[in-house]
């Protein structure tokens, strides 16, 4: 599973009233800075406030804004709040990869690449979207095309758990990630966190999901070191500290990681 990205239309009634955050979400301002609005989704989705985490991100989502259709996609899939629909959430992986979002690029690509309970095996249309990912720098995406030859990456521990998960063996894909994370493998832990924070083959705890994300970081995951960031930008996982936040971002763009670029890029053309 990907991190979340820090968007077919509005789906089923307004935001329901178990979430006490919910009555202070403002959509205008978060139409206004779609960034913010991206964040405070993921906030609110740290917090199992699934329904709010929906509102923003269907909000998002009517604006073209790609990386709420791959959180959209990554809610339906997994059930988080929803009515589990792969049909739904490869949807909206699609979507967002046409509107350009890298993390749905790759989750298209892995889904019709190692196929799924619900999704065919299409190795074409899984490169298809596996290259555009990797154009876009997914570094996940280039092992796997590295990886077409027959019996290559079988050693790799986050494609073999990717291949447990397709499988649907989540709790098998967890134990091998957290074998791997456990002995160093950088990757293995970045994915792990991912797993921890929604309870993904394992019980959901946002404590573990923010220490391995540090250990990931610190050993120069940028992936990581995004997911850091937003998590210190929103006070969800982490201490709210902006200074922080902005040191985590501006080390995640500079290790190349497409999300923390583009959002220093959109910052400067905004200037």
């Amino acid at each position: 599973m990907l991190v979340l990205a820090c968007s077919l239309p509005g789906i089923g009634p307004g935001l329901a009233a178990e979430s006490p955050v919910a009555d202070e979400i403002d959509l205008a301002e978060i139409l206004r800075k779609p960034e913010y609005g991206n964040y405070r989704g993921y906030a609110e989705f740290k917090m199992a406030h699934y329904d709010s985490a929906r509102r923003i991100w269907e909000a998002l989502d009517q604006r073209s804004f790609g990386e709420a259709a791959f959180n959209l996609g990554i809610l339906y899939e997994d059930g988080l709040g929803v009515a589990r629909d792969i049909e739904r959430a490869m949807a909206y992986y699609r979507r967002g990869a046409l509107l350009g979002s890298p993390k749905a690029m790759f989750r298209a690509g892995v889904m019709y690449w190692l196929g799924a309970p619900g999704v065919s095996t299409d190795r074409g249309e899984g490169r298809r979207y596996l290259s555009m990912a990797a154009a876009a720098g997914d570094s996940e995406a280039q092992r796997y095309l590295a990886a077409d030859s027959a019996g290559a990456g079988a050693n790799d521990p986050v494609l073999r758990a990717d291949r447990a998960l397709a499988a649907g063996r989540a709790e098998e894909s967890v134990a091998i990630l957290a074998a791997a994370a456990t002995s160093g493998h950088v990757r293995a832990q970045t994915r792990l966190a991912w797993s921890y924070e929604a309870g993904r083959g394992i019980t959901r705890d946002l404590a573990l999901a923010a220490q391995w994300f540090g250990s990931a970081a610190q050993a120069g995951d940028g992936e990581a070191m995004h997911a850091l960031a937003v998590m210190h930008g929103t006070g969800a996982g982490r201490d709210k500290d902006p200074m922080l936040a902005e040191q985590w971002l501006q080390r995640s763009a500079a290790a190349g990681y497409p999300a923390a670029v583009a959002e220093l890029n959109r910052r400067q053309a905004a200037r």
